[in-house]
């Protein structure tokens, strides 16, 4: 304990004579040596690097208008979009709390008005029996941050504030390549269906062909009933399809803001999804991980948390406070004189027996801080597999999708030669059916490998932060207003969303996060 009140001394000398001191640690990036380096044969083989118009609308790469739309639509409307955009606002509130404490803390003003009413008593003098006493006067206090409390509470609110914008950022990045998979997700389902309908009117017509023979007694039962069966096998098929194609329309109008059942729009072409053998990429994939929106939040929050190991030791040392007040009074009593007073001078108060509360507090936000920096490193590593993932996904997607679209045209061929054969009376009706349900397979199969090579390349542009900006402000008129009318924001409603990415890059944290943005220097409650 008195080698503790020494060190606290110490700094209370060294602080008043030299300025304030900032307890806790400077923020450290806990970025891993391995990402500057890191390089995937996956992803190389399934990008390439090419200055694109704008790097950041990777849709735009499926020349789809509709799809253009759906992504405006749901970056208007979308309700998990429009959350993360009010936490931006809670967040800079957040820091103008914390920026007050750049001033006094405490700024009381007073005001009394007493009533006194007076007993006589037996043999007293007469008095006054009725008065009214005033007073009035001005308190501040001012706590000195010499210990950086206040200015390390304002690291943190700060790096809060941008966290916030990068998750906002994440969600725009989910949200878009959740739209493109659901869209294109309805579009293979649409060309399952067509599938599906078209082979069972082909086996429809087989049946038809077994049942006509059957009764004029040039065919045996057992064509006629392996041929009913494969028609109803197909047939069966298509109110699964019919289901999943219109639970995949509702779940598109969600994500875009709309109401099931809505989207007229989407009916009107179905077009076969785009096959698209590479990824785009504008810088090498080390750095489009780093500049993730989560991979930069998930730092963001380390220096968030840094800065709260700061706080939590000031509380060891005296809190020095500047003090002052000012005060009037008086009476309405004839002759009762007024009186004004002044005071002012230093205060220091000091929580000596805690009984090791504040230090297990300081020992409690550095595990936080040490858990943070664990989940971001965790966070760059699962990064790294997703987009690994989702390369090598891609590029199997697209053999498969090679393989079967031959191996759909060999089974519309044999089908054709396998019906011209019984035609002739060359092959029996077995083999007509196999080539039916080969045909029908294989060409389910081609579609789901299409679907399958688009997801990953979705996966991909999502894995590596594709499309995290926006230029739409944060709000959309009608809930501007509502909050306008609601309570007063200031000029906070009107917040842009994202910076450049070049200046919101989780390098440029090497850096304590120590001055808030200007946005949030320009209203401090």
């Amino acid at each position: 304990m008195a080698n503790k009140h020494l060190r606290a001394w110490t700094l209370l000398a060294a602080a008043t004579l030299g300025g304030c001191v900032r307890l806790g640690p400077d923020f450290q990036s806990p970025r891993q040596d391995w990402i500057d380096h890191w390089d995937s044969q996956a992803l190389d083989a399934a990008s390439q690097q090419q200055p694109q118009p704008d790097r950041r609308q990777w849709w735009a790469q499926f020349e789809d208008p509709l799809l253009d739309r759906l992504i405006s639509a749901a970056d208007t409307n979308n309700s998990s979009l429009r959350i993360a955009a009010l936490r931006i606002l809670e967040a800079r509130a957040q820091l103008g709390i914390a920026s007050s404490g750049r001033y006094p803390q405490v700024q009381q003003g007073s005001a009394d008005s007493l009533y006194l009413d007076r007993n006589q008593y037996d043999g007293a003098p007469e008095l006054d029996s009725n008065a009214w006493q005033y007073s009035t006067g001005f308190a501040a206090g001012w706590e000195l941050d010499f210990w950086g409390r206040y200015s390390r509470a304002i690291e943190s609110a700060d790096a809060n504030y941008f966290a916030a914008q990068a998750n906002y950022e994440d969600v725009l990045v989910l949200l878009r390549a959740q739209v493109a998979q659901t869209y294109y997700a309805l579009r293979t389902a649409e060309a399952r269906l067509g599938i599906a309908r078209d082979n069972a009117k082909l086996q429809k017509r087989s049946l038809d062909i077994t049942e006509r023979l059957f009764n004029s007694g040039n065919s045996d039962e057992l064509d006629l009933q392996q041929a009913k069966t494969q028609y109803l096998a197909t047939l069966s098929s298509i109110p699964e399809l019919e289901t999943q194609v219109a639970q995949t329309r509702n779940a598109l109008a969600v994500l875009v803001g709309q109401p099931p059942g809505s989207l007229p729009e989407l009916s009107a072409e179905t077009a076969l999804v785009p096959l698209v053998d590479q990824a785009l990429l504008d810088d090498v994939p080390a750095n489009l991980l780093l500049r993730r929106p989560d991979v930069r939040a998930a730092e963001l929050l380390v220096a968030a948390q840094s800065a709260l190991i700061g706080v939590a030791e000031a509380d060891l040392y005296p809190s020095i406070s500047l003090l002052g007040s000012i005060g009037w009074s008086a009476s309405s009593l004839d002759g009762s004189p007024q009186t004004v007073s002044l005071g002012g001078g230093p205060s220091l108060t000091w929580n000596l027996f805690d009984h090791g509360r504040l230090r297990n507090n300081v020992r409690v936000q550095d595990a936080r801080l040490q858990q943070l920096i664990e989940a971001y490193q965790d966070r760059v590593r699962q990064a790294a597999r997703e987009a690994d993932d989702a390369a090598t996904g891609l590029s199997k997607a697209l053999e498969r999708e090679r393989i079967l679209r031959e191996a759909s045209f060999s089974a519309k061929r044999s089908l054709t030669l396998a019906n011209a054969q019984y035609r002739e009376g060359y092959s029996d009706f077995q083999r007509v059916l196999d080539a039916q349900r080969a045909l029908f397979a294989q060409q389910d199969g081609y579609l789901l490998a299409r679907s399958a090579a688009l997801s990953n390349l979705i996966n991909l542009y999502r894995a590596l932060g594709g499309g995290w900006y926006s230029s739409q402000p944060l709000l959309d008129p009608a809930t501007h207003a509502q909050m306008s009318q609601r309570t007063d924001w200031g000029d906070l409603l009107d917040e842009q969303p994202a910076r450049p990415v070049e200046n919101a890059m989780p390098g440029n944290l090497d850096k304590p996060v120590n001055t808030p943005a200007p946005a949030a220097q320009a209203d401090t409650p």
